[in-house]
């Protein structure tokens, strides 16, 4: 690690801030990047399992089971509501062991975070796997549980980890762009299996051949791969010289003392609120759409086809949305837009999905939704870390994570308990063996939160960017020679130039 060559700091654009302070960006951070990246997208994949396809959404990894729920559900004698619990304990494990992943990262280091976090994802993917490897169990839901449960554990490690590698490795211009790209690569391990499960498990008599399949090392290969380069390639949790003056000081404060400024920051609540609301809605979209389509018509096939334009629209919105506020540092205005634009689509699927023969628009819809909302999520993580700085980013951008998870329980049991059984109709495609559920109620309700979060964010979250007025601040002879402010002219903040 330590000959890899390190970058020329000046590169990026003429007589920049970490030039002439003698800061440094080592060429190793892109390493640093690709295992990070690489784990992110098999805790959605591969730790799955031979078998198992649960969502983990950020929360990724257990959405992935929700294209063929009824069919996994038939083989292994579950209920749906069993399923949905495998889905919530994702989201219930992983709130109160977030908060100590937040100080594993800003305490303990983002090194022993993210081996921590493949040897958990490594393990839980082994567990989940016997029960479709050993067909004398007598109880696959403790197993898929128990395996669940370690997944759930080794995704807020790494959930949180991308906003604290750009913060400490990434000079200010590069920090949006890292951690768009670590944020989406978990999505992205979920789109290889919304198109690849309900191809392999058209009904319950191809569950066999999905576990053949995936032992030949379509899903096990990444972890395998991301557990062995966490291990053998990550020697140090920040490089030798830190390449801004924000990396410098990060986790200037210490743990409990962050965790008391962000309680006191109005704008950061705000913010924590706002998105982990939109966390909570992105969770129970992806964990019961099948469950929602079945019912008016609509196949797995489908259902998974919408999964994976949702996650494609949604990354090639994130890339462009972080390579734009990489360039302008205008965070509060492109989270505003986005999530009212996020909010519209909302509302038009909780409208069209309960309609019948409306593939094309529902389609379009499901990419819309993907493309405005997940476009948000890396610019919400350094908006976090740009109102709370000098708190850890650990604990900035992990705990809007920790808030969503719990907003995402409530949300889906919410949903859930707002539905009610209607007689099949001769259309449905349901396999569960249940009576179909009426989510007309639950869908308007979604998008009532959707709107309501978004009307929140934007009337009433307004801040300056902390992080970027400290780097100013650093070499207040550079801020009269560059131009991008640092808050948007909405936030009626000063505008002290930031150092690009």
């Amino acid at each position: 690690m330590a000959g890899l060559a390190g970058d020329n700091p000046g590169a990026a654009g003429p007589l920049t801030l970490s030039a002439l302070r003698g800061y440094r960006a080592y060429a190793r951070r892109w390493v640093f990047l690709l295992v990070i990246s690489l784990l992110s997208c098999s805790n959605a994949m591969d730790t799955a399992g031979p078998c198992v396809w649960m969502p983990g959404n950020q929360n990724w990894l257990w959405l992935s089971f929700a294209p063929v729920a009824d069919t996994i559900a038939q083989h292994f004698g579950l209920s749906t509501e069993q399923i949905n619990w495998l889905s919530l304990v994702y989201l219930v494990a992983s709130i109160p062991f977030g908060v100590v992943a937040v100080w594993v990262l800003d305490s303990v280091g983002l090194r022993w975070a993210i081996l921590l976090s493949a040897w958990l994802n490594f393990a839980g993917s082994v567990i989940r796997s016997l029960p479709c490897m050993l067909t004398s169990i007598h109880d696959p839901f403790a197993f898929l549980l128990g395996g669940q449960s370690l997944c759930a554990l080794a995704q807020t490690l790494v959930i949180f980890s991308p906003a604290k590698l750009a913060a400490l490795w990434f000079p200010e211009h590069q920090r949006a762009t890292a951690n768009m790209i670590g944020t989406m690569s978990n999505p992205l391990g979920l789109l290889v299996a919304n198109l690849l499960s309900p191809a392999l498990v058209k009904k319950e008599e191809d569950i066999p051949v999905m576990v053949r399949d995936s032992q030949l090392g379509i899903y096990t290969i990444p972890a395998g791969l991301a557990f062995l380069l966490a291990t053998a390639c990550l020697w140090e949790s920040a490089p030798p010289t830190p390449p801004s003056a924000g990396a410098a000081h990060s986790t200037s404060e210490k743990f409990l003392d962050g965790l008391k400024l962000l309680a006191r920051n109005k704008a950061y609540i705000i913010l924590a609120v706002c998105f982990g609301g939109g966390i909570g809605i992105f969770s129970s979209f992806s964990a019961l759409l099948e469950q929602v389509l079945c019912v008016n018509g609509y196949s797995d096939e489908f259902a998974g086809l919408c999964g994976a334009l949702f996650i494609v629209f949604g990354v090639l919105g994130a890339l462009a949305l972080g390579l734009y506020v990489d360039r302008t540092k205008h965070f509060t205005g492109a989270i505003k837009i986005g999530l009212c634009l996020t909010s519209l689509v909302c509302v038009a699927f909780a409208l069209v999905s309960q309609l019948q023969g409306q593939t094309v628009a529902l389609a379009a819809i499901c990419s819309l939704f993907g493309f405005f909302g997940f476009a948000v999520a890396p610019v919400a993580m350094e908006l976090a870390v740009e109102c709370s700085f000098p708190v850890g980013e650990g604990a900035a951008a992990g705990l809007l994570f920790v808030l969503g998870q719990a907003e995402g329980v409530l949300i889906m049991m919410l949903l859930a308990a707002l539905t009610v059984r209607r007689a099949e109709p001769s259309f449905s495609t349901c396999q569960d063996g249940q009576d179909p559920l009426d989510w007309k109620v639950s869908m308007l309700l979604m998008a009532g939160l959707c709107v309501l979060f978004s009307c929140l964010m934007v009337l009433f979250f307004h801040t300056p960017y902390r992080r970027l007025q400290a780097e100013a601040d650093a070499n207040p002879s550079i801020q009269e020679d560059t131009c991008p402010a640092t808050s948007d002219p909405s936030d009626h903040a000063p505008h002290p130039a930031a150092t690009l």
